[in-house]
């Protein structure tokens, strides 16, 4: 009798001992998963235009909020109130690998299609040829199976729903690289301003 409460308890031990170790792999995943998902960037603009928050490139809607559904856009950068916003950071040990990937929303940037005036969406990735990109010697954003064609944003602006001043926003498509437009055309990789 004894033998078999000697075993019961070290069964119950050994049970107790490794649901503790599963409970701190899980803590630790999670924490690893918090430090890692703090490590957004920014796309932005070099150029400020008339923004000198400047413009970064973002999913239309707000912070947690946004949809990506909704595409993107170039809005105003948030990183002004002292961290890069979760719609507006991507993983930039992707882009190194040619995807423009935003973890929060576990989505990548895909041109609609690959001829100038392409909007651009996000979607699950999938390595497909419309979700290939790359930031190129001149600071430019080209996709991969048409390199004359860089992330381009619009002339005008627009007032979008918050900040002081309020936010501005352009539209992003891709369009024809060129000199005349280059002031709309190149871009920077930052973790915050």
């Amino acid at each position: 009798m004894k033998y078999i409460l000697f075993i019961s308890l070290l069964f119950i031990s050994c049970s107790k001992n490794s649901e503790s170790n599963s409970i701190n792999e899980d803590e630790s995943l999670a924490l690893e998963t918090e430090q890692v998902s703090n490590e957004y960037y920014e796309i932005y603009l070099l150029e400020q235009l008339n923004e000198n928050r400047g413009y970064c490139i973002d999913i239309k809607g707000s912070k947690l909020n946004a949809d990506p559904d909704n595409g993107l856009q170039a809005h105003t950068c948030y990183s002004y109130q002292g961290e890069v916003s979760v719609d507006q950071g991507f993983d930039n040990v992707k882009i190194d690998e040619d995807e423009f990937y935003m973890p929060f929303f576990d989505v990548c940037m895909e041109a609609e299609n690959t001829s100038a005036s392409s909007t651009l969406k996000l979607k699950g990735c999938n390595k497909n040829e419309k979700q290939k990109f790359k930031f190129n010697n001149n600071a430019e954003i080209v996709l991969n199976d048409n390199t004359n064609l860089c992330l381009t944003i619009s002339e005008n602006s627009r007032e979008g729903g918050g900040g002081i001043p309020t936010h501005l926003i352009r539209d992003l498509i891709l369009d024809n690289c060129s000199t005349d437009i280059s002031t709309r055309q190149r871009w920077g990789l930052r973790k915050a301003q």
